[in-house]
């Protein structure tokens, strides 16, 4: 994976899609990933079963790219899954991209994962110890060869019984000749939704993917269960301890779109809930609000209607411009910033400017946007994070810095303030987001995964060390 060091933002994790019953599967796994293409623009792929046989098709690149045309010939059938990669685990290859197949002894099978498996590395190393041949390096096929190699005789029990060896955040889809399976985590870490189209059923990462195929929210796949669906309809399954939920705060803060749903509250009015927070909790003298586009735009709208500051686009972002991680060089990099965001000087000249983004992690992208505003001439640049600092890393499919490079985990405030060349600074904090949720945050049991702000992961990490400084790292399946 190339990590570009200047792009400020936590990769996104992946996004996955099932449908099962429906004669143009495969088109509406296609038009569900296209949806989700926020939450991973690396690799696609779909799998289908036509009555007889599987087909597989895995690209490099986005869903657009790669699955337009006459997609029904080519990928046939009435049950499809599909996913959008970003790597967390596995470098970008072929060979890494989901769906993965193979065919066992009672079907074919096909999976594909959002999340990451913490264990992962552990169980690699037992399976290969046991004559198991992988062909890949993510995480994902461990949870194939745990499936294939169970002695339970159906093929619901076989899934359900390689689940039960696995840690961490996922959300799976799970692809036999008769069944579509979905399954969620112990404590919901990674999202997933039912929804209903017609006679047949929906399986995806966010309720946006449903909207554009016309399919009905049905309920959100509970934590720890498992879902079978067949001609017969839904079936049920809880093969986990019952534990409460705590699904990741930053589908809230990031990852989920706008316009879907998570948990049944609406993210577009969390984040502008998350805006009217910081603007309590960090006020600001300034004359206008500018977002940093496009994640902090919900919450720049909050800010600017608590504070009574005009809400203005001071930058304008280029959607037309690839991501910034493929440029080859630094220098490129460098070029990458201003090719993406464009400073609207009618709005920053001589103005006191607040730049309000959705986070901060390393802060280098944050500091070239503050001298981008500065070189437009305004007078002062003041900035805002509509979520907590960031101080601790992620190891549940969300791939953003080690902790060392994480800016709030080894600088104060007025450290982090210098960097950014800002004549203010301000988070909002922990109590603040959950408030803006619509909770309050129970500090024995957290409703919510805020290991990120608060260091309190919700699982063990099997798969992790700390390194010289005493800092949290993930390691290599391959280490």
């Amino acid at each position: 994976m190339i990590w570009d060091h200047d792009d400020d933002k936590p990769r996104e994790e992946c996004g996955i899609v099932g449908v099962f019953g429906h004669p143009e599967a495969s088109l509406l796994t296609a038009l569900g990933l296209h949806a989700l293409q926020h939450r991973g623009q690396e690799a696609c792929g779909i799998a289908t079963f036509d009555g007889e046989k599987f087909h597989n098709e895995r690209h490099m690149g986005l869903v657009g790219e790669n699955f337009g045309g006459d997609l029904t010939a080519r990928l046939p059938g009435s049950a499809a899954i599909g996913h959008n990669r970003y790597s967390t685990q596995g470098k970008p290859a072929l060979r890494n991209i989901q769906p993965i197949f193979a065919d066992l002894a009672s079907s074919g099978f096909a999976v594909a994962h959002n999340g990451n498996i913490t264990n992962a590395r552990a169980l690699r190393r037992d399976l290969i110890e046991k004559g198991a041949i992988f062909q890949s390096t993510m995480d994902t096929e461990v949870v194939l060869q745990l499936v294939a190699r169970s002695p339970k005789p159906l093929m619901r029990d076989r899934f359900q019984d390689a689940l039960t060896y696995i840690e961490g955040g996922y959300a799976l889809v799970g692809l036999t000749n008769k069944k579509l399976i979905g399954a969620r985590d112990p404590i919901g870490l990674r999202p997933l939704v039912l929804g209903k189209i017609g006679n047949g059923w929906v399986l995806a990462s966010e309720t946006c993917a449903l909207d554009i195929i016309g399919a009905e929210f049905v309920r959100e796949i509970e934590n720890g269960e498992v879902v079978i669906i067949s001609e017969e309809g839904v079936e049920s399954y809880f093969p986990f301890p019952r534990r409460p939920a705590a699904p990741c705060l930053f589908e809230y803060v990031y990852f989920a779109r706008p316009d879907s749903v998570v948990q049944g509250r609406s993210v577009y009015e969390v984040r502008r809930r998350m805006g009217h927070q910081l603007a309590r909790e960090n006020p600001a003298d300034v004359d206008v609000i500018v977002p940093v586009p496009d994640s902090g735009v919900p919450a720049a709208i909050g800010f600017s209607e608590v504070s009574d500051v005009p809400f203005q686009l001071g930058i304008i972002r280029s959607h037309y411009v690839g991501r910034t991680f493929i440029e080859p060089t630094q220098t490129g990099r460098q070029r990458s910033i201003s090719r993406k965001h464009s400073p609207n000087r009618a709005v920053l000249e001589g103005k006191r400017v607040l730049l309000v983004d959705d986070s901060i992690v390393r802060g280098n992208t944050s500091k070239k946007i503050v001298q981008m505003v500065r070189d437009a001439g305004a007078r002062e640049v003041h900035m805002r994070s509509a979520s907590p600092p960031i101080t601790h890393p992620d190891f549940y499919g969300i791939d953003m810095a080690a902790q060392s490079e994480l800016m709030a985990a080894n600088h104060s405030l007025e450290e982090m303030r210098n960097f950014l060349k800002v004549e203010t600074l301000g988070f909002l904090s922990v109590p603040g987001l959950y408030s803006s949720i619509g909770v309050e945050r129970n500090s024995e049991m957290p409703q919510f995964a805020d290991h990120c702000f608060t260091g309190c992961y919700p699982t063990r990490l099997v798969d992790h060390q700390r390194d010289e400084s005493g800092k949290e790292r993930q390691l290599s399946l391959l280490d």
